[in-house]
């Protein structure tokens, strides 16, 4: 806000975006602590980098229209799934691996039914951002499984858990 008029956060901004940071760090740092897997650890940190840009583009400017457009609401869904289906595999590497495929999925699944019913026609964001951003988001989503399975391959370390 001190280097340009078109940012005008006010305290219920600043203290999402401080709640995000301490839930996206924390996640991170608790597993950090749980595991001596670098790749498990990669891939929750991907994970969690995807998951946060996803809320913070949607909040800030829309991937579908603008940030007001009730479209984007859809993306909650793919957070959903994510945090789910991470849950019902008990956040074990094999489990986690058909987790981030199936939220790469509904990622892929979102752009597409934006694009479909022409919900981009509106706001700064066309079709053209649905698409880049769709790709990106589903990229870091399979990214993250590769290395889920990566970890899931490794022989653990005694007394260490994946």
């Amino acid at each position: 806000m001190q280097f340009t008029a078109e940012v005008a956060w006010d305290k219920g901004d600043f203290a999402v975006m401080g709640a995000m940071l301490f839930g996206a760090c924390g996640v991170y740092e608790l597993t950090a602590r749980m595991t001596a897997s670098t790749a498990y650890r990669a891939a929750v940190g991907i994970a969690v980098l995807a998951a946060f840009a996803l809320v913070w583009i949607n909040l800030a400017v829309g991937i579908i229209g603008s940030e007001e457009n009730p479209a984007n609401l859809m993306y909650g869904g793919v957070l959903a799934v994510g945090v789910l289906s991470a849950f019902m595999a008990r956040f074990r590497p094999h489990g986690m691996v058909r987790a981030l495929a199936a939220t790469a999925l509904v990622q892929a699944l979102v752009g597409l039914i934006a694009l479909g019913a022409g919900l981009s026609s509106t706001g700064a964001n066309g079709p053209e951002a649905i698409i880049v951003l769709t790709g990106f988001f589903a990229a870091l989503w399979l990214v993250s499984a590769w290395l889920f399975r990566k970890a899931a391959r490794e022989k653990p370390a005694l007394g260490a858990t994946p």
